[in-house]
């Protein structure tokens, strides 16, 4: 194999390939990375039996072929190369890199030994990217991070007609987003767990193009495989993975939630104002919100060490101010940060049960409308002392 190729997109692509390879491999050789050169491309891809990512870039191929290297190893060389072209060819027994007066010289691991690479599924549709990268985002922030929960860790992919929708839990915290896109079945139906970073990476990292490739094979019984298909600057990438099996949370229902008092305040309002008072909230314990008849407080504090309140203006509808334990709600000041970073709205809108029950976080593009129903977060409120 005798390949010419840019060292920026050297660099790029095998970056983006080896963040796919397993920190600890439970085998060697699935810490290769695979390097397949043929007609105008070459083809960079890693695989641990769980996810396999490839990328295709352009390049001057003068002798096709096929290299196993270290891919840690391969990644640190692509990223410290200098800018210019970069030769890469193979012996039989290592890979000779050359970038001006650079030269590096790696071992090749033995071709014959790499799993092979699933295939990817048949196109199941076509998402716009820039809508796809939000939506996951706003669904991954309440998706688990406990491996040993590992359903907690997946976000499920729900498809009807042209309606997709993302749900996630962590058991503490609930998010559903809805979106259209592009079938390739106007009648198509299914539903699938898949495993929440990786939807997350194949979200981001293909948000560049046009639009994301979705290909489902399987069911949420964790015997099919999800895929994904979009344009980067420099080539085409793709990621397949595992679905997760199990059985999902059933959370809808907590979605819908029947408001004994709401309250709207201007997000970024709020997100300034829990940044400042989360600086002194012990660590498990809750940042209050007291709610009046024009405005709500924020207080949180650390023992005898450390307090803080900050009062902000907010519309309250359904304030009863005989029952003082509906005036004082109790939150956990990540999720809620967490949350009003999602919501991509200009205001925030929350509606409430009771205390210590569900509560529903929406945005909302003007001060007199409606909340968006297409993105819901739910957190759970925490009790407060007393």
């Amino acid at each position: 194999m005798k390949i010419r190729i840019d060292s920026a997109v050297l660099a790029d692509a095998v970056a983006w390939v080896a963040r796919s390879l397993p920190n600890r491999p439970s085998v060697p050789i699935l810490g290769g990375l695979l390097v397949e050169a043929g007609g105008d491309a070459v083809v960079l891809s890693a695989f641990d039996y769980e996810t396999s990512a490839r990328m295709t870039v352009p390049a001057e191929v003068f002798d096709e072929g096929v290299a196993l290297v270290s891919g840690k190893m391969f990644a640190d060389i692509a990223r410290s190369l200098p800018s210019g072209p970069v030769t890469i060819s193979t012996e039989e027994t290592h890979t000779e890199l050359v970038c001006g007066s650079a030269r590096f010289t790696l071992q090749m691991l033995p071709v014959a030994d790499y799993p092979e690479l699933p295939v990817m599924p048949t196109q199941t549709g076509v998402v716009p990217s820039d809508d796809f990268a939000r939506a996951v985002a706003q669904v991954f922030v309440a998706a688990g991070r406990d491996e040993l929960l590992a359903i907690y860790t997946g976000v499920r992919v729900e498809i009807e007609g042209d309606t997709i929708s993302l749900l996630a839990t962590d058991r503490y915290r609930m998010a559903l987003k809805e979106l259209k896109w592009n079938p390739a079945d106007a009648k198509a139906e299914g539903a699938a767990i898949v495993p929440g970073r990786v939807l997350n990476e194949a979200a981001r990292s293909m948000a560049s193009g046009e639009t994301i490739s979705l290909s489902l094979s399987g069911t949420d019984l964790g015997d099919g495989l999800i895929g994904f298909s979009g344009q980067a600057a420099d080539g085409t990438r793709q990621l397949t993975t595992r679905l997760l099996g199990g059985e999902f949370p059933k959370f809808r229902h907590l979605l819908d939630v029947k408001a004994n008092l709401s309250v709207r305040l201007k997000t970024d309002d709020l997100v300034a104002a829990v940044r400042r008072v989360a600086l002194v909230a012990e660590r498990n314990t809750p940042m209050r919100m007291v709610i009046n008849e024009d405005g709500v407080v924020l207080d949180a504090a650390t023992g005898d060490q450390a307090q803080a309140s900050e009062a902000l203006e907010a519309v309250v509808t359904n304030y009863v101010g005989t029952e003082a334990e509906m005036t004082a709600v109790g939150f956990n000041p990540h999720y809620l940060a967490d949350a009003l970073g999602a919501l991509d709205a200009p205001y925030t809108h929350f509606s409430f049960t009771a205390p210590g029950q569900p509560c529903l976080v929406q945005g909302v593009d003007d001060a007199d409308g409606e909340p968006r129903a297409d993105y819901r977060h739910v957190i759970m409120l925490m009790r407060l002392p007393g």
